[in-house]
């Protein structure tokens, strides 16, 4: 009797949580019918040939920070993320977490 093994292809496994965050928001994105992946993979690329101009990627860290970028320009072109909302979220969330205690959960404040 032989029996069949079935193949799945291994869960992506990413080094920081929001290495996971902006990859599955841009496949999320991506579904949701915002921007179609060849056009996407081609600017990834792009970003990535950029940034790899005057150092070595080293794919950890450098590879999100591109794949955010590209994800930001994007979103930047459509209208749904401008740069100056987008400077000013990732202001308030460095404001929450550096006036987070160690250990507690970082949340954003109110407002109003």
């Amino acid at each position: 009797m032989t029996t069949c093994a079935t193949h799945t292809a291994p869960e992506p496994v990413f080094a920081e949580p929001w290495h996971a965050h902006v990859f599955a928001m841009t496949v999320a994105l991506n579904e949701a019918g915002r921007f179609d992946w060849p056009d996407w993979a081609a600017r990834f690329s792009q970003t990535l040939k950029h940034n790899g101009l005057n150092r070595d990627l080293d794919g950890g860290d450098d590879y999100f920070v591109a794949w955010l970028e590209t994800l930001e320009q994007f979103l930047a072109e459509q209208g749904a993320a401008l740069p100056g909302d987008v400077e000013s979220i990732r202001q308030a969330w460095e404001d929450a977490y550096l006036t987070t205690p160690h250990g507690h959960p970082v949340h954003l404040a109110e407002t109003g």
